[in-house]
Formats: structure tokens, C-alpha cells, sequence
């Protein structure tokens, strides 16, 4: 058998869907684990709706993920002229026609299929007769001329033996009126240029399959393995769409979603392998295979995606953490200040705590990110007198203290609570309010040694608080 070959083959109409991700991923790893090739090619012949912008975006995303394909990009509008050829070559050996119906006597044919509650098929009136009764006005379609009598045999990797009657597939078109080729014929045609082994693809596409091994046998080309992945649908058990929230990668990236953690729940959603959960990229290759993938449908969890990517922040290496946590915040907040940065890493180990994502790390270390502290209207308003002597109290206290710790710290807390009669939270609380803004947050302690001394003393001596 010759070396294993996939793809991933997105339109750039739009974003890229986690649904052509997950596809994209199983490609990638099938190929990975057999030492073989993984190419993108990016199917780009509807003009009007293809963007360079989607295009851009697809590559990006894939990288993101840790998807890298294999050589330059196949970009399928440059082959165009090779589909056209095969399309004419199918014309003269047999396999095709030229089919002459109207606009009208298609949509006849449709209305009576919709009347009858029956799928539409082509009624191949053209299928045997003479061109010579063609009319001269109607510029004529390519269609490929099905088989009508017996039945096809697909042995797919995943869904096991799929039988189909012939006479249940159209004659289908391969060539439009204006001269364009359509998605069966161009797909097939790169797919064995491009000398692909393995059709790696989400199940929506099964009857397309059908009619490409026809195109493959009328050429006498040596055919590929298929393999369909069930679609992923939402929670609600319905098919995932483009219009769905959180439906694309860009979705993920910007609430702080880690890539390896998407790719890992990715990677399990709709495959096993024993009773194995976490999986590192040098695993996800050495034990990705076929047999693993279930044949129904899977459903996007997002509060198991969280709970993957929370998995993630308490066990990844926290150097490896910070540099994503900055790289998160220059693209989807502010950029983290010089002065700032160091503060944010040397709490991080508290910052991470019960955070699901890199917007709650976000969220938690915004008292160290501001310069300015913004308080909460709500919490302000439980600063009263007793709480403004604590502060004050406090204040006085802290200038005493060489280095701020937890040790130096805790007498100094437990004298508060002694002296005014109250418990930590009588003392933290108002602490905490006075330091971030908000009655909740990190531990009082941790925010405190988080923030130097000058600045807890500046924070503390707020007009707001007096």
C-alpha cells in the first residue's frame, strides 16, 4: 500500500467550523501515526462567497490548534483546467452527457418530486438522446451518466459496510452551463492528484462518496479508503452549525480557552482509547486510530470544555502559562505593562485558582493590571466607619513591616480582629475592597504580597475610603 495520504479540504467562505476542525484534526493524526503526509487544500472556486480573509483565518486557527499541514497549500482554483479536461474526457468515453433541459423543466421536476413528498432526481431524459434534437438556445450542463442497475458496496473505516442502490443516485452534474466544474468532479479530480489513500470526512458527505467512486471507476483510477465521522451537534441534540455560538476556534481563543486543552477535548469527542481522558500531543499520535471512533453523533459540552481547559491551568508549566496568559491579553484585552508583567508571574500559582480560563486569570489579577482601582458601587458601600478603622488601622501597621509575607502579615490581622471585636472576614473584607475594588476575589493575603508595599499603603490612603 502506498505511503498514507490525507487532507483537510475547508472552503474559505467563512470561519472555520470546530466541526472541520475536529475533521482536520483526525486527518492530521491518522497520518501522523502511520508516518505519512496530512495537506490542506483550500477549495476556493465559488468566487463570489471566498475570502482571502477566511483563508487566512482557516491556516491561523489550524496552527493555533497545533494542526500544521504538510508542504505549501493546494489551492483548487488553479487545477481548474484539470477537472474541465476530465470532465471532457468522461463526455467522450461514455461516462458523461450533455444535458439540455431548461431552468423551467428542472423546476418542474423538482415541484412534482416536493408534490409527491419524494427526494428529487434527475429524470436523465437527456441520458440517450441525439444531440441532434438538442435546442439551439439552451447552453447545456455535463452530467455523469450513473450507473442505473445493480448496487454499490462502500466499505467505510468507521460506519463498517454501506449498501446503496445505483438507480438511487442522479445523474449528476459535473460541468455547470458556464463551463464551471462542480464539488464532486473537482474534489475527486485533486484527490487523485493529489494521490490521497485515506477520505477522512464527516458523514454528511456519504452520498457524495457514492457518486466519486463512480468517477474514480469510470476513470479507472485506483481508489481511496473512506472514512466518515459522525457530526457533532449541540447539546440539545441538534446538528451544529455556522450559526451556533461557539462554533468556531475564534470562539474559544478569545474567553482564553488553552489550545492544548480544545485539542485534547476535540480529540475525545467521539473517540476513546481505553479509559484514557488526558492525552499530550506524542500520546494523541501514538494511540489515534480508526476503530476508536464511535459511529453516533457527539454532542458539544461547553462545560466540559471548561472543565478540560481548567485541567490544563492547574497542571500545565506555569512559565508556559504566563506566556500564553500575555499573549491572550495583547490580543483580546490590553497588553500587560512592563511593570506589571513580573507581578502577574509570581502570582499566577493563586491567580490560576478556580480559574476555568485565561479570562478569569484575567479577571483575577485585574487589581494588579489597573493603576487605578475601580470600585464596586455595591461594595463601596459596606466601607462604613468600624471598616474605615480597620483600613486605617491596618495602614498605620503595614509602614512597620520589613517584607510582606504571610507570617508578617497574620499577627497583624489577628491584632485587628482582637481589637475591634470582629472575625478575619470583619478584617479582609474591607481589605480586599479597599485593595481591588470588590468584595471578592484572591485571598486577602495573596493580594496583598502580590502588590508591593508603596502601592498597598497608596490604595489604602484612597479618598474614597476616608
Amino acid at each position: 500500500m502506498s505511503k498514507v495520504a490525507t487532507r483537510f479540504a475547508p472552503s474559505p467562505t467563512g470561519s472555520l467550523h470546530i466541526g472541520g476542525v475536529r475533521t482536520a484534526l483526525f486527518n492530521w493524526l491518522y497520518s501522523k501515526n502511520k508516518n505519512g503526509t496530512f495537506s490542506l487544500r483550500i477549495e476556493d472556486t465559488d468566487k463570489e462567497r471566498s475570502k482571502d480573509e477566511h483563508k487566512i483565518q482557516i491556516i491561523k486557527s489550524l496552527k493555533w490548534i497545533g494542526i500544521e499541514h504538510d508542504g505549501d497549500e493546494y489551492i483548487q482554483s488553479t487545477k481548474i483546467n484539470d477537472h474541465i479536461n476530465i470532465a471532457n474526457e468522461l463526455l467522450k468515453n461514455g461516462h458523461a452527457y450533455r444535458c439540455y433541459c431548461s431552468t423551467e423543466e428542472i423546476e418542474e421536476q423538482k415541484t412534482r418530486a416536493r408534490q409527491k413528498k419524494l427526494p428529487y432526481i434527475y429524470n436523465r431524459k437527456w441520458r440517450d438522446l441525439s444531440e441532434a434534437d438538442a435546442p439551439k438556445d439552451i447552453k447545456p450542463v455535463i452530467r455523469f451518466k450513473s450507473k442505473i442497475k445493480g448496487s454499490t458496496l462502500l466499505k467505510d473505516l468507521v460506519q463498517g459496510d454501506v449498501k446503496i442502490d445505483n438507480n438511487t443516485i442522479e445523474d449528476f452534474i459535473i460541468l455547470r452551463n458556464d463551463g464551471t466544474p462542480t464539488y464532486n468532479l473537482s474534489a475527486t479530480v485533486d484527490d487523485h492528484q493529489m494521490n490521497m489513500t485515506h477520505i477522512i470526512r464527516g458523514d454528511d458527505h456519504k452520498i457524495n462518496t457514492f457518486k466519486q467512486i463512480q468517477i474514480y471507476v469510470a476513470m479507472k483510477w485506483e481508489l481511496p479508503q473512506f472514512a466518515h465521522i459522525p457530526l457533532i451537534h449541540t447539546i440539545e441534540g441538534k446538528k451544529l452549525s455556522k450559526r451556533d455560538n461557539a462554533s468556531t476556534l475564534d470562539d474559544y481563543s478569545k474567553i482564553g480557552i488553552i489550545p492544548d486543552a480544545l485539542r485534547n477535548y476535540l480529540l475525545r469527542l467521539g473517540w476513546s482509547f481505553k479509559d484514557k481522558e488526558i492525552f499530550t500531543l506524542s500520546e494523541s499520535i501514538k494511540h489515534f486510530n480508526l476503530e476508536g471512533i464511535g459511529k453516533s453523533p457527539s454532542k458539544l459540552d461547553m462545560s466540559r470544555i471548561l472543565s478540560m481547559n481548567e485541567h490544563y491551568i492547574k497542571n500545565m508549566d506555569e512559565n508556559s502559562l504566563f506566556d500564553q496568559f500575555i499573549e491572550y491579553c495583547k490580543l483580546f484585552k490590553n497588553e500587560i505593562k512592563s511593570d506589571k508583567k513580573d507581578k502577574i508571574k509570581k502570582s499566577l500559582t493563586f491567580l490560576k485558582n478556580k480559574a476555568k480560563t485565561l479570562q478569569d486569570i484575567f479577571n483575577n489579577g485585574q487589581y494588579i493590571i489597573v493603576d487605578e482601582v475601580s470600585f464596586n458601587e455595591e461594595d463601596i458601600k459596606l466601607i462604613d466607619t468600624k471598616e474605615k478603622k480597620i483600613i486605617l488601622n491596618f495602614n498605620n501597621q503595614l509602614s512597620k513591616i520589613g517584607k510582606l509575607s504571610k507570617e508578617t502579615l497574620e499577627p497583624l490581622v489577628k491584632e485587628l480582629i482582637k481589637s475591634n471585636d470582629t472575625n478575619f472576614k470583619g478584617v479582609g473584607q474591607p481589605l480586599r475592597i479597599a485593595l481591588t475594588g470588590s468584595k471578592f476575589g484572591p485571598g486577602i493575603y495573596d493580594i496583598i504580597i502580590s502588590l508591593d508595599k508603596e502601592e498597598v499603603i497608596k490604595r489604602l490612603t484612597n479618598k474614597k475610603l476616608s
